[in-house]
């Protein structure tokens, strides 16, 4: 990933770029961010040596209705990282049902009696691997009714698509004619009434996502101002399930990592330790007009090794490449002044007193 981010960035023409820069007399700056990032979080053995009482594990029922439609129940919860699609996808390519035709509860207590929640990047490494693992569990249910009206033994069926075969004919039934039987105790006695599943999953290990993120800076040397000109990330998180939604957190990410390293400060009256930046409206998050162009591309070379999706968290990338990318970036543009250091956030002011100070 290191060699890949290197050549998208055009590294080798950035001594060009710098010396262009300097003779218009903009200081411009390269900086690099690598990293490794533990997600799905502890397994329930690890939690229980940290002297934790609960472990992390994660539980999904998947139930097929009669009318074929389904529904999907987990412990995890959406605050918008597009749970509802991605869960869904993991189902219809289990069962090869329509997405429209699949219903995802989260956190629902009334519900769904276990589940640790979601944070830490666990929620479809450790959750959809449940998720995945039901409705694998219902697929060898249906394969069982399948056999009996087929009248076959189980070993001969096959199934994709939403449909199951009898291997090497043209004998089939549909998930949805399977689900009405499984309903049905007269047409199918010899098992619980339904067609639905439990699973838990309690990973053996973290998946670990890692990516290398770099940025590329102009500073106005007069007034402290930081252009970010370019941005790039090139990140493994394992298995994509839907490329749209891990690039919207990975950018969403980025913005924040960002807004910590050049604008987002919490200020304190230093009398009476007020909060003085308690609103948005007194806190200076990023605006649109501070997110330069960003490249980002998703290595898929490297799927989690123990975990049925081979999914790796993505949630935190952008938040932790970017603060040392831009960083440092600013900090390379800088190094020919004399300066060596700035505490975030670098803001304009901090920036300036900074060439200031090195001048001195």
């Amino acid at each position: 990933m290191f060699a890949r981010l290197l050549e998208v960035t055009g590294y080798k023409d950035l001594p060009r770029r710098q010396a262009a820069a300097a003779r218009a007399r903009k200081p411009r700056g390269f900086g690099i961010a690598c990293y490794v990032e533990s997600s799905g979080v502890a397994p329930s053995r690890m939690a229980a040596a940290l002297g934790a009482r609960v472990g992390f594990f994660e539980a999904a029922t998947v139930r097929v209705q009669q009318d074929g439609s389904v529904q999907a129940l987990l412990g995890t919860h959406n605050h918008g990282q597009g749970h509802a699609t991605t869960f869904a996808q993991i189902i219809a390519s289990r069962l090869g049902v329509p997405m429209a035709s699949i219903e995802i509860i989260e956190g629902d207590t009334d519900q769904v009696p276990y589940g640790s929640g979601t944070f830490g990047s666990r929620s479809i490494a450790v959750g959809g691997s449940a998720l995945d693992r039901a409705a694998m569990k219902v697929v060898d249910k249906g394969r069982r009714i399948a056999a009996h009206l087929l009248e076959t033994s189980t070993g001969d069926i096959a199934f994709a698509d939403g449909v199951f075969t009898v291997a090497g004919t043209d004998r089939r039934v549909t998930l949805r004619e399977i689900a009405r039987v499984a309903h049905n105790p007269t047409d199918y006695p010899a098992e619980e009434l339904g067609l639905q599943d439990n699973a838990v999953y309690d990973p053996p290990n973290f998946a670990w996502s890692n990516g290398a993120h770099a940025c590329e800076v102009e500073v106005d040397t007069d007034t402290g101002e930081i252009h970010i000109l370019n941005y790039w990330g090139v990140d493994d998180v394992g298995t994509v399930i839907n490329p749209m939604i891990v690039e919207g957190q990975i950018l969403g990410g980025i913005a924040q990592g960002l807004g910590q390293a050049v604008r987002e400060h919490c200020f304190y009256d230093p009398e009476s330790g007020q909060l003085l930046s308690g609103s948005f409206m007194d806190y200076a998050i990023p605006r649109a007009k501070d997110m330069p162009a960003v490249f980002s591309e998703l290595d898929e070379s490297q799927p989690c090794t123990h975990n049925p999706l081979g999914a790796k968290g993505c949630g935190e990338a952008g938040s932790i490449g970017a603060p040392t990318a831009i960083v440092g970036a600013v900090l390379d543009a800088l190094r020919p002044l004399g300066v060596t250091d700035i505490e975030m956030p670098l803001t304009p002011q901090r920036v300036w007193q900074a060439i200031r100070a090195a001048k001195r």
